[in-house]
């Protein structure tokens, strides 16, 4: 017998069995308690995206913190749109990368890429440079119709009580969610909580969009990320989230990271001058206990890179 495999077997039945009220969370969906020495979010600024993410990371306490030696990992990026990496409608490629070199650095044994685009999966895919560029840096680029999928109930949500989720997201040892700040038409902003309907295989207009703010909430009380890493070195500023042309694209040139992808996110909000209360599923998160959305109350160190 393969003691890892049925290690982690037996860990995600362990886990499956928190969704419904018992003891733990997946160690995939858990989040990750950040140690007392470590800031809330780190907020780094420069010119290198690859440098700005490892000195994030590294600040915060080092990809092993959230990566042990033979664990599966899942990288979620943005890849939603056919659209090229300086349009800034999917993550950032270089991003992307580096995290993926980091979690083989500190001993990942397999790394997973995948989203469900709302554009053509496959020139999706292959435009924003990500698929192209993950399969260099050694890992496996998914597409996500060849996914299985399981539902997992929503004990705490109002409005989305349960959700159809890729397996891989679920069963691996440790999910990075690494969204990419954008304008949305839908929501205004879209980050970290947004990004988590590429793990989904819902009818997105049926279960979600009736109450998309609530919905999103809803799935992050039960999805939470050991890590969120929001690519801000180029953000779509309006039309989006595919964007119009490169007029709606600034470059705030930074990379925040966290372990709690609400307080990700309230952060996010400043890079358009907002404010977390100022958009509704970050507000509600932040009212459900979810994460701490009073950038006031939380340790922040901002760092170039």
């Amino acid at each position: 017998m393969d003691v890892r495999k049925d290690r982690s077997r037996r860990e995600f039945i362990r886990d499956m069995a928190t969704l419904t009220g018992a003891v733990a969370m997946p160690s995939a969906m858990a989040g990750h308690a950040a140690e007392a020495t470590s800031p809330d979010l780190v907020v780094a600024s420069g010119e290198d995206p690859k440098a700005m993410v490892r000195k994030a990371v590294a600040e915060l306490g080092g990809m092993r913190k959230f990566v042990s030696r033979g664990d599966v990992v899942v990288i979620k990026p943005n890849i939603g749109w056919d659209r090229k990496p300086e349009q800034g409608a999917n993550t950032n490629p270089d991003v992307v990368v580096t995290l993926i070199e980091m979690a083989f650095e500190a001993g990942a044994k397999e790394i997973k890429i995948f989203d469900r685009p709302v554009d053509n999966p496959a020139k999706s895919y292959a435009a924003s440079g990500i698929a192209a560029a993950a399969q260099e840096a050694g890992a496996k680029v998914l597409p996500h119709n060849q996914l299985q999928t399981t539902t997992i109930p929503i004990k705490d949500g109002v409005h989305l009580k349960q959700s159809s989720v890729f397996k891989d997201a679920l069963e691996c040892n440790c999910y990075i969610n690494v969204p990419v700040a954008k304008h949305h038409m839908m929501t205004e902003l879209t980050m970290a909580l947004k990004n988590h309907m590429g793990v989904t295989s819902d009818n997105r207009a049926l279960a979600w969009h009736t109450q998309l703010h609530q919905a999103l909430a809803d799935f992050a009380s039960a999805f939470k990320p050991k890590l969120t890493v929001l690519d801000a070195y180029r953000i779509v500023v309006r039309n989006g989230p595919k964007a119009g042309g490169l007029a709606d694209v600034q470059m705030p040139k930074k990379c925040i990271v966290g372990t709690n992808q609400v307080s990700v996110d309230a952060y996010g909000t400043t890079l358009f001058g907002k404010k977390p209360t100022d958009i509704g599923h970050i507000a509600i998160a932040g009212k459900m206990g979810l994460g701490e959305i009073d950038l006031g109350k939380l340790t922040i160190k901002q760092v170039t890179a």
